[in-house]
């Protein structure tokens, strides 16, 4: 299988992450990159190949172009302002503050375009998140012009960035940026199968009224996990899109036998659909030792997500997504891509 992967993604190294009321070192960090990449050369997982530079058209197809620009500008404002840490969220428009205006205070934007308050900026967060969104774009043409199966390897990950909204370590949805650009290039219909533990709100904010993405996602229970607002089994889509969007939140605890009946009731779904393309949110914190989610899942676990989703028999682009617990991110990730590639 083809990996599309970058050494830059270790740019972005923030310091600070907001979590149990203190500043803690983030568990998004650069070595979960390190630990994937190393285990894909060990397991000779296949040819590793730097992506190409994409504009931000792809990106605009989706996201709020003011919502790019303050990407863009959000740490030169931070600084200028004379913060001297990392720009971090610390007020948000609350239900009672609808927020009409943006103001022109940098604190006030951030909380505005803000998801959650965990994730800071720093220097390099918008030219990672470009790269990463270069790295997805790679992997899909590959798919589309040849056929053939292949991982993006990103990093910052992407499937809690909404429209207009970052947060969840993510800026820009690189699944979404796949989609759009696959449908651009005249697939039909398109499938984003999210297996990350966390629900992937960004991805499905951006296709909610649309038919012709189908989006599924398995996870923890929002009304115990983030991001806890949204991920619910009755959200199925607005609109042209009523029926397209499918949760399944699970229970603390999940268990793999539990989860994988689960993701073949999805597989049954994604068959109906009959997508010309499959792109998988590929998160492995659903593992049973990662330090922020509570699933039970065992690394030979992994082995079989992959041959499970091979069965669909579709062209299929793995885009990398959560998965925190750093000395085994390697082999479960690997481990997915190994079962579908074995299988």
């Amino acid at each position: 299988m083809l990996i599309i992967h970058s050494d830059k993604t270790r740019d972005r190294r923030t310091q600070t992450e907001l979590c149990g009321g203190q500043l803690v070192a983030p568990f998004e960090c650069p070595e979960r990159v390190d630990y994937i990449i190393e285990r894909a050369r060990q397991e000779q997982l296949g040819e590793i190949r730097a992506p190409q530079s994409y504009d931000l058209a792809p990106v605009l197809a989706i996201h709020d172009r003011d919502y790019i620009e303050f990407l863009r500008g959000a740490w030169e404002q931070w600084k200028a302002d004379g913060h001297e840490g990392e720009a971090i969220p610390n007020i948000w428009p609350s239900r009672r503050m609808p927020g009409r205006h943006l103001p022109r205070n940098i604190e006030a934007r951030l909380g505005y375009y803000a998801l959650a308050g965990e994730t800071s900026i720093n220097a390099d967060s918008f030219t990672s998140a470009l790269l990463s969104k270069d790295i997805a774009l790679t992997a899909l043409d590959h798919v589309l012009t040849s056929g053939e199966s292949a991982f993006a390897l990103c990093r910052p990950p992407g499937h809690h960035a909404a429209v207009d909204q970052f947060g969840g370590y993510c800026f820009i949805n690189n699944v979404a940026v796949a989609a759009q650009r696959a449908r651009d290039q005249g697939r039909q219909r398109v499938a984003i199968l999210d297996i990350d533990f966390h629900h992937g709100n960004g991805t499905q904010d951006i296709f909610y009224t649309r038919n012709d993405v189908l989006t599924l996602s398995l996870h923890g229970d929002p009304m115990d996990e983030f991001p806890y607002f949204l991920g619910f089994a009755e959200e199925t889509g607005e609109s042209d899109g009523t029926g397209y969007n499918v949760n399944y939140p699970l229970p603390s605890g999940t268990d793999y036998a539990t989860w994988s009946k689960h993701l073949e009731q999805a597989k049954a779904r994604i068959r109906d659909f009959a997508p010309e393309l499959l792109i998988i949110a590929l998160g492995v914190d659903t593992f049973e030792n990662d330090p922020i989610s509570s699933f039970k899942l065992k690394s030979p676990d992994y082995l079989d997500i992959g041959r499970r989703i091979h069965e669909l028999g579709l062209p299929t682009l793995f885009v990398m997504e959560g998965g925190y617990a750093v000395e085994e991110i390697g082999i479960n990730a690997v481990n997915v891509l190994k079962g579908f590639d074995n299988a």
